[in-house]
């Protein structure tokens, strides 16, 4: 079975004064702190949400 592919995520600005809408995103893609690095499935949901918040997180080359 292939492997799904993976994107890691950094989570590098602070969601403080937000809407929050934008606060949700950053939770529901698993962040709990800052500076933090995910790695998540790269599918189309995950890469809509970040799109949403692309001001408070960065995708790194892996």
């Amino acid at each position: 079975m292939a492997e799904a592919k993976k994107i890691r995520i950094q989570y590098f600005r602070s969601a403080i004064a937000t809407p929050v809408k934008h606060k949700l995103i950053i939770k529901g893609l698993g962040f709990t702190r800052l500076n933090q690095v995910v790695e998540r499935v790269d599918n189309e949901s995950v890469r809509g949400m970040v799109k949403a918040v692309p001001h408070l997180v960065r995708i790194l080359e892996s």
